[in-house]
């Protein structure tokens, strides 16, 4: 594959990363090569806490990556994207709305996470795992290229081993660094921030160090490493001391009271604080490009911290970092795994395919946030899908939308699984809703969309068909759902006056003329167009606007006499879906 070294799409945000992380690659290892088995590997990094259902916003944290390790390789570079499991963390609380747990399981509050036990009916063998599954079977689908690693293995395996003795020998010079990003109390005053790091603040004050909040030193001076027990493998243990020569540690947990000394040298049960583990592992691994969410990016937060620490205790090199906005679901505030209910990537690829998500992931720069819609606005961005996609097939999309398209339904690897023929996303949702999910009756319903190019089976508009179903039946609530009327409304019926009894008459004479989805519209827009005197082809500019306020009227009529209510699905789906023989015996007025 021939390589290029820049792109020429000044517009497309992954390409201006991509060339960035290239120069960077070149500048840690000039004069190397990228043609072949030698070549350096361009490293780029995304952390992932299985600490609860992983959500779309740490989506991003991986999807960002992701979007340009997939333009590196594509121009001919090795890559490899690391995805740190971050399981050998802390059990912080018992987060709510997750089916299988209940309080019990704030006795594990402190242990890492690969200790504590999977919701209750999980087939996987502890909580991390069992969050991971499903985070990873999402990726899968996504078409996402990784290398997954495992904290809990690193760490108990003394992969990092080295690291954690140099960050202890070198302590008082980590602390010298956090000290000067501590907030400092003033006697009298209120704090004038809260601390920059929760977990951090908690691992400093467990383990004797200096609070973030009033810089003194503690009792035995700053550790950057947390024992997990070895009685109840919770961290709330202090390190009473440390000897650097023989790397014996006496530590003791303030949860159950035990002790030990052990040396750290061949000590595998414990990790470094986050503001120093995020650093090493930077080191460690050679990353080149890692994206942080804005909580990491403030002053004083991890991302700003970890690049004094990597470049000043671990002798390493910041990666590229972008900042990346939130991520939101239409209808919900900013999203946190801590709390249940959030949607997660497997929840949406339930309701969409995998090109839209990615797409919604590649459109946008990593600093603007944007929305995930799981209420009716997915119609929306379906349709505006739809159309980029005639765009980028007879040439007129923009460079910049070409580019995330491109990104959004294919890889590196190549194209991801597409539905052969994508009929409007609204229209299948409408017949899904309408037919309950009964198969026969939706084949009809397609085959009479387009009666020139029928629909011959349901697998040709797969997995379209079934998302938008899945939409309907887990999005939609009962009482927004269509139910079609039995029995005619003859109230409504014999209340009519001439003009309303004369518009239905219009509508079923055409009935049998106009049965597709393009003739029908083109019959319900006309009838309301014929009473008035004006042909059915009449154009929006050729009519008075009256014309609007008699279709309305029109459109509300046919709703009230097939669903009983005023709106529903677009009326020429719904017609289609009702049938011809059920319109008429419900509209014969």
């Amino acid at each position: 594959m021939p390589i290029v070294a820049q792109s020429t799409d000044t517009t497309d945000w992954v390409s201006r990363y991509a060339d960035e992380v290239i120069a960077e690659s070149e500048r840690r290892a000039p004069g190397a090569k990228h043609d072949g088995a030698a070549a350096p590997v361009v490293v780029v990094a995304s952390g992932l806490s299985p600490s609860g259902p992983i959500h779309l916003g740490n989506l991003r944290e991986v999807m960002t990556p992701h979007l340009v390790a997939d333009e590196i390789r594509r121009r001919g570079y090795q890559v490899r994207h690391l995805i740190s499991w971050d399981d050998y963390d802390r059990y912080r609380k018992v987060p709510a709305g997750v089916p299988g747990i209940d309080e019990s399981w704030a006795e594990h509050i402190g242990k890492p996470l690969t200790s504590v036990p999977a919701p209750a009916g999980s087939a996987y063998p502890n909580w991390a795992e069992h969050f991971k599954a499903a985070m990873t079977e999402a990726l899968a689908e996504l078409g996402v290229e990784y290398d997954g690693i495992s904290q809990t293995e690193q760490y108990t395996s003394g992969a990092y081993r080295e690291q954690v003795l140099h960050a202890m020998r070198h302590r008082a010079d980590i602390d010298a660094i956090l000290d000067q990003y501590r907030t400092k109390k003033a006697p009298g005053k209120k704090q004038s921030q809260k601390p920059v790091d929760e977990a951090e603040l908690e691992a400093a004050e467990g383990s004797g160090a200096a609070s973030e909040d009033d810089g003194s030193g503690g009792t035995s001076g700053y550790f950057p490493y947390k024992p997990y027990c070895g009685q109840c493998e919770k961290d709330l243990t202090t390190v009473v001391s440390y000897d650097d020569e023989t790397t014996e540690l006496v530590y003791t947990c303030t949860a159950c009271g035990f002790g030990e000394t052990v040396r750290l040298n061949e000590f595998d049960r414990g990790k470094l604080v986050w503001k120093v583990d995020w650093p090493m592992r930077w080191a460690y691994e050679g990353v080149i490009f890692e994206p942080s969410g804005v909580d990491h990016s403030s002053p004083g937060s991890s991302f700003v911290v970890g690049g004094q620490i990597v470049r000043e205790i671990f002798d390493g090199v910041q990666p590229i970092g972008p900042m990346y906005a939130f991520v939101g679901i239409s209808g919900m505030a900013k999203m946190s795994s801590s709390k249940g209910g959030v949607p997660t990537p497997a929840d949406a690829l339930k309701i969409m395919e995998a090109p839209l998500l990615r797409w919604l992931y590649a459109r946008r720069k990593p600093n603007q946030s944007f929305k995930i819609a799981f209420d009716q606005e997915i119609q929306r961005l379906y349709d505006e899908w739809d159309k980029l996609e005639a765009k980028v097939a007879d040439g007129s999309a923009l460079p910049a939308d070409a580019a995330a398209h491109s990104r959004a339904v294919r890889t590196a690897a190549g194209e991801l699984p597409r539905t052969p023929r994508p009929l409007p996303y609204r229209t299948l949702a409408s017949v899904a809703d309408i037919t309950a999910g009964a198969e026969d009756q939706t084949l009809r319903i397609l085959r009479d969309l387009d009666p020139s190019d029928p629909i011959t089976s349901l697998d040709e508009a797969r997995p379209r068909l079934d998302r938008a179903e899945n939409w309907i039946t887990t999005q939609v609530p009962a009482d927004a759902r269509t139910i079609v009327r039995s029995e005619p409304d003859t109230e409504l019926l014999s209340s009519l006056d001439d003009e309303g009894r004369e518009s239905l008459r219009l509508l079923l004479e055409g009935l049998d003329s106009h049965w597709s989805l393009d003739g029908l519209t083109h019959l319900v827009y006309g009838v309301p167009k014929v009473q008035a005197g004006f042909s059915a082809d009449a154009t929006a500019k050729e009519l008075p606007p009256e014309i609007k306020v008699a279709q309305r009227s029109f459109f509300a009529l046919l709703y009230r006499l097939l669903v009983t209510r005023e709106t529903g699905p677009r009326l020429p789906t719904l017609l289609l879906a009702v049938g011809a023989d059920r319109v008429r015996k419900l509209l014969a007025a």
